[in-house]
């Protein structure tokens, strides 16, 4: 970068100035390798620009003016823009303003929170509840809380972000186990035994990008019989798996033999935020230690009051969960008959697995132009040879739009070569 540096005066002494002359200044930009990287990107082929939603998040949406099926959305049971969430949403709005005006230990813990808080703690059948302003707030803040230099994690290597980041925080000591190997897990501890300081038995319910199920009943027994804190963060379970979508606990019937249990606002309730839940004393400690928690300010209400209403749809319409899984279950097939590999998907997380980064990219990309919206995910959200598709079908999606998706998916399959 080339600056022009305009005339200066020098003061020369006693009624003296001496006129500089112009001159040019070379300055490096200390963020030119930033440029670099993206074009490394560019040049392979994986950089990816953000698509702009200009409507509802429905199974049909408009994405840089184009309306294309939606199989990139988290919206599991289509409550992002049900009714009734928007009603509770405008009524708090109106009622209680736009914002909090303060985190919630100094003046913005609102009566909302609270009762949403009570409402969350009900319905996973736990003493206590925390509202947090994401799930990766939720994960990052609770480890990083709880544990400390002397302690111990063990941790699934397929775990999400959030767990990784709390983890680093907390200075912990760090030991990954290979997925859903639980023997391992077990022998992790079993060798820790003599070892000072906590451990902490933490996984997925379901995995997000494999959309595979934690095996909880058997880390479960490990920490149990180590005397481990079991931890699970069940972003992708809320609302999808177990009784009225209450989570991977519910769907193995452990209630009681969690510890920690993180989930989400974010996903199949449809609106924001993440939630941690457990005993009376662990809210209480995460309401005075949990970072996040102290430096955020806390929800607006009408976040609040859009959460609240979405758990009454959980408890009132089970109906919405067994169509997902309908969905989920004809989408898996015809995709398995069209030839695609799916993984080891037990869930509506439904990945099509292509392999390099940059094809699955570009699978992306064709499949967009065709009218099918399904995200390319490649390295680092996962392994540099293990590139894929990532599908997520909903309670609202239709079987003609289903079928239309793999229809599409299949033609330009072909063409790419992925399918023979």
């Amino acid at each position: 970068m080339t600056l022009l540096v305009r005339p200066f005066f020098i003061w020369a002494g006693r009624g003296a100035t001496i006129t500089a002359e112009k001159r040019r200044v070379t300055v490096s930009n200390p963020l030119s390798y930033l440029t670099e990287q993206l074009e490394s990107w560019r040049q392979a082929g994986t950089f990816q620009r953000l698509r702009e939603l200009q409507s509802p998040c429905e199974p049909v949406s408009t994405f840089d003016g184009r309306e294309v099926i939606n199989l990139a959305s988290n919206n599991y049971l289509g409550l992002a823009n049900h009714p009734k969430l928007v009603e509770a949403a405008v009524a708090a709005a109106k009622k209680y303003g736009a914002g909090s005006g303060a985190v919630r230990t100094i003046s913005g813990t609102m009566s909302l929170h609270m009762e949403l808080e009570r409402r969350i703690a009900a319905f996973k059948s736990v003493e206590a509840c925390v509202v947090f302003q994401s799930g990766f707030a939720a994960n990052a803040g609770t480890v990083s809380a709880i544990l400390g230099a002397d302690d111990h994690i063990i941790s699934d290597e397929l775990n999400h972000a959030s767990i990784i980041d709390g983890c680093r925080l907390s200075k912990a000591k760090i030991h990954v186990f290979p997925h859903r190997d639980t023997a391992r897990a077990g022998a992790i501890l079993a060798d820790l035994e003599s070892q000072p300081g906590r451990k902490l038995l933490i996984t997925d319910g379901v995995f997000s990008m494999d959309g595979d199920i934690g095996p909880l009943p058997a880390l479960v027994e490990a920490a149990e019989r180590h005397g481990a804190i079991m931890m699970i963060d069940d972003a992708h379970s809320s609302g999808v798996l177990g009784r009225n979508g209450r989570g991977t606990v519910d769907h193995y019937d452990l209630h009681g033999r969690v510890d920690i249990q993180v989930g989400t606002l974010s996903k199949a309730v449809g609106v924001l935020g993440g939630y941690v839940c457990g005993s009376r004393d662990l809210i209480d400690f995460l309401y005075h230690r949990a970072r996040p928690f102290l430096f955020s300010t806390s929800h607006p209400p009408a976040v609040a009051a859009a959460c609240m209403a979405a758990f009454d749809i959980l408890e009132q319409e089970p109906e919405r969960i067994a169509t997902l899984w309908d969905n989920t279950r004809y989408f898996k097939s015809t995709l398995a008959n069209a030839g695609f590999n799916t993984g080891a998907s037990e869930t509506p997380i439904t990945p099509i697995m292509v392999g390099e980064a940059s094809a699955a990219h570009r699978f992306s990309r064709e499949l967009f132009e065709e009218g099918l919206y399904a995200t390319g995910i490649g390295f680092p959200t996962v392994a540099k040879d293990k590139a894929r598709i990532r599908t997520i079908v909903t309670a609202t999606h239709t079987r003609e739009m289903l079928d239309r998706a793999v229809e599409i998916l299949s033609r330009v399959g072909k063409r790419i070569g992925l399918l023979g």
